[in-house]
């Protein structure tokens, strides 16, 4: 039972062995998958796998690129890169693939052939490996399949995060969209400008739930934790983690948030701001801060400094620079800026949040890169044509930035947004938004119905989002993340595959599936709910109804034309 479902697989008589004799055969292309397939089974089975061997009928499992990748099935744009055919027979197995990438995937079905057991780091099972005769062949729908991890809001080691690339490779996720910056922290060394990480990466302490209104309906936090937060990740870190996912096919992509939430950039150089006069700390609430950069010319070149040296740790093609949430108060109250706005030639603040975007956006393209930003880089001007829109605030950003001719990355907020509560229990750790179950995950689609053919190219994938206000245990993170990540990790790879979906179905391999989480290690949410030590009592979420989430979407993206 396959997860991603695959577009075909044809089983025959018989079965494969793997025990001592067995052997790995790897063309140099497919060499990390083959040191990655080495690793897991050495680990679970306690068998040498390499080695040259003494006889001539040594079973092997053959690694290798498709000497007619054009046999394989068509991924999306009609590229094979990532496509594979697996076949096993009594005398060996033959993992195929049109690229590189390709071969990795086919090691991934080749696992989920074993027994879940296969995943563990130790040995359990002393009984043989046998492998199901049987053909698999494979290719993903969607190009871009990701997901976006937050460490701004909560930090999560070096470790911490290699072991999600683990469980992303697991699923064939292979975008890691890593939310470097924000109001609550910043997380990447800048050697340039060293406060950026002296100051800005830690706060004093962090509000603890959600805010809660006072009887005249004004919202407050109800109480902090008292304690220090914080962490980054220097420029080695940033190599290792990059590095680490490159060899399991998972590209770390940056974002650095520009030009609202961007507290934590202030506190450790004021003059970034509108205020500098008042200095401000890294913040210690939840939400959006109204503290934004200035348009001087001198902060624009500072985050050119910054992005440089981004580009130098990420090889990306995508480098993200924010643009979301950003309030335009300061903007419009302050002289400076006014005057400003009139220099540049510029109509009102939309325009301005345009401008700073486009020179950044500029930048990171001056370097053989693509920006990209959330959907509110639409607002208030022409973007560049290699801009690419995520689309967050439901799919109507996705519409409009198919139709302006940009690539689009789908993650409406009602869809995939993992952060959001899993059910209407009341014992569900602080409840977030709308429910989002598996099923809403598996029925995610990231191409809107009512683009044309030639629009729908456009669209080269979706994402779900990992947002960690509440999240502040990698305990936590796995019950936010799983079993929704192996259902993201379907509506992305097997979007077109053979047949309608069917979330029955789908619910059957996903049983068998979680014996796998177990054997990984993943901390996952039952389905029978939270269990005790989940859970968080009295403190407070700040849940609502899908038709109250739709009409502030409907609301804040009112001035996005479709």
């Amino acid at each position: 039972m396959l997860i991603p479902r695959p577009r075909s697989r044809n089983d025959t008589a018989g079965t494969f062995t793997i025990d001592e004799r067995t052997r790995i055969a790897a063309e140099p292309a497919t060499e990390s998958s083959a040191q990655y397939l080495q690793q897991v089974l050495r680990a679970s089975t306690r068998l040498p796998l390499f080695g040259a061997g003494d006889a001539t009928d040594v079973p092997v499992i053959a690694l290798r690129l498709a000497a007619t990748p054009e046999d394989l099935p068509a991924g999306p744009g009609g590229d094979r890169t990532e496509a594979f055919r697996l076949t096993v027979t009594p005398d060996g197995v033959v993992v195929e693939g049109g690229g590189a990438a390709g071969v990795f995937y086919g090691v991934q079905a080749l696992l989920q052939l074993l027994p879940a057991d296969v995943y563990r780091r130790g040995q359990v099972r002393t009984a043989a490996w046998t492998l199901p005769a049987t053909v698999v062949e494979d290719a993903p729908a969607f190009a871009w399949r990701g997901v976006m991890l937050d460490v701004a809001r909560h930090f999560r080691t070096t470790a911490e995060v290699l072991r999600l690339v683990d469980q992303l490779a697991v699923h064939r996720i292979n975008r890691l969209h890593f939310h470097l910056t924000e109001d609550q922290g910043w997380r990447i060394e800048i050697k340039k400008y060293p406060r950026l990480t002296e100051v800005g990466s830690w706060r004093r302490e962090s509000q603890v739930g959600a805010h809660v209104p006072d009887a005249d309906g004004t919202l407050h936090v109800a109480g902090y934790d008292g304690r220090p937060h914080g962490g980054f990740y220097t420029q080695d870190d940033i190599r290792e983690i990059v590095a680490y996912a490159a060899d399991r096919f998972v590209t770390v992509v940056p974002e650095i948030e520009t030009p609202g939430h961007v507290r934590a950039a202030l506190a450790a150089y004021p003059e970034l701001g509108v205020h500098p006069e008042r200095p401000v700390e890294v913040w210690t609430e939840w939400g959006v801060a109204k503290d934004v950069l200035n348009a001087d010319d001198s902060t624009v070149r500072f985050f050119r400094d910054v992005f440089d040296e981004v580009v130098a740790l990420f090889p990306s093609a995508y480098i993200g620079l924010g643009g979301d949430e950003c309030p335009k108060d300061q903007w419009e109250d302050d002289p400076r800026t006014q005057e400003r706005i009139r220099e540049l030639g510029l109509a009102d603040e939309e325009q301005l949040q345009a401008w700073i975007v486009g020179q950044l956006a500029a930048h990171i393209e001056s370097h053989g890169r693509r920006a990209f930003g959330w959907d509110e880089i639409l607002e208030g001007g022409t973007l560049a044509p290699s801009a690419t829109v995520v689309s967050w605030r439901g799919m109507r950003g996705a519409v409009t930035a198919a139709r302006r001719g940009h690539d689009v990355i789908s993650t409406p907020d009602d869809q995939v947004y993992l952060d959001y509560r899993q059910s209407d229990l009341p014992n569900e750790p602080i409840p977030v938004s709308i429910v989002l179950d598996v099923d809403t995950v598996y029925a995610f689609d990231p191409v809107p119905e009512s683009l044309t053919e030639a629009e729908r190219a456009h669209v080269v994938g979706g994402q779900a989002n990992m947002w960690t206000e509440h999240v502040d245990t990698v305990s936590r993170l796995d019950y936010q993340l799983f079993p929704r990540v192996v259902a993201l990790a379907e509506a992305l790879w097997s979007a077109d595959a053979a047949g309608p979906r069917d979330v029955d179905e789908f619910r059957v391999r996903l049983t068998e599936h979680l014996a796998r989480l177990d054997a990984l290690g993943v901390e996952y949410r039952h389905e029978s709910g939270p269990r005790p030590w989940e859970e968080r009592p009295g403190v407070r979420g700040r849940p609502s109804t899908r038709e109250e989430r739709a009409a502030y979407i409907d609301a804040v993206t009112a001035n996005i034309a479709v």
